[in-house]
């Protein structure tokens, strides 16, 4: 859950659950940062967005997960059959996901793809690593949104500013390995800001959190197959 051993899990109780979208067969929720996804083992770790759903609707099951740090859109099946059509749409990447992050630095190109192989970097699990050797296969596509300077947060012209720099990109993840984005980053030279697990001292020190958002997902209405797409406001836009 984190690289830190101090790290204490205090996770946001407001809003305590954020509903975008409901029916009979799904919930889409905006989850926030600092809330695992499930359950940990420890028993001050099971506070997660499962729970909390479950605790009102008692059938919704986990179809996929955000790590505890990253915000955004997560869809939850209410029944087996929905449980299902979603997960096979995810393994056979028939969903679209696109995050929303700030990393560190001045992220030249304005667009890009990072294809990078990504394995469990097991002695410093839960972080990753790229092996081009054992890794599995991991695709990012990127594209520059807008600059910023680090410490002040205010939008301004690629040319005539000075100090550190922040990019605030568009990623849209291919596959949907652990930590894939946050590792594509860092491999790039750009750490998203916040991140406990791979920033440096800098970049980890100018945020609060790790700002990486879920900002868009669509897909197919597990039951009548009607194309769907949800969307969550980035709240360090």
């Amino acid at each position: 859950m984190s690289a830190n051993p101090d790290f204490i899990y205090q996770p946001p109780m407001t809003p305590y659950l954020n509903i975008i979208f409901q029916d009979e067969d799904i919930i889409v929720l905006d989850k926030s940062s600092g809330l695992l996804s499930v359950p940990g083992r420890l028993p001050e770790h099971q506070d997660c967005l499962q729970n909390r759903v479950q605790r009102v609707l008692p059938t919704a099951t986990i179809v996929h997960r955000l790590d505890m740090a990253t915000s955004g859109l997560i869809i939850m099946a209410l029944n087996k059959p929905a449980h299902v059509a979603i997960s096979r749409q995810f393994e056979q990447r028939k969903t679209k996901k696109c995050y929303i992050a700030r990393v560190f630095g001045h992220v030249k190109e304005q667009q890009g793809s990072i294809d990078l192989p990504l394995i469990c970097d097991w002695p410093n699990r839960p972080k990753q690593k790229v092996d081009y050797e054992n890794g599995k296969q991991s695709l990012t596509h990127y594209q520059v949104l807008a600059y910023s300077d680090v410490n002040s947060e205010n939008n301004h012209s690629v040319n005539g500013s000075s100090g550190e720099q922040s990019t605030l990109v568009e990623l849209t993840p291919i596959t949907g390995r652990s930590h894939q984005l946050r590792v594509h980053m860092l491999a790039l030279g750009h750490p998203i800001l916040g991140d406990r697990l791979y920033a440096h001292e800098q970049a980890l020190t100018v945020s609060p959190r790790l700002q990486l958002h879920a900002r868009n997902l669509s897909l197919a209405h597990p039951v009548t197959g009607e194309l769907l797409t949800f969307n969550a406001p980035c709240p360090f836009n």
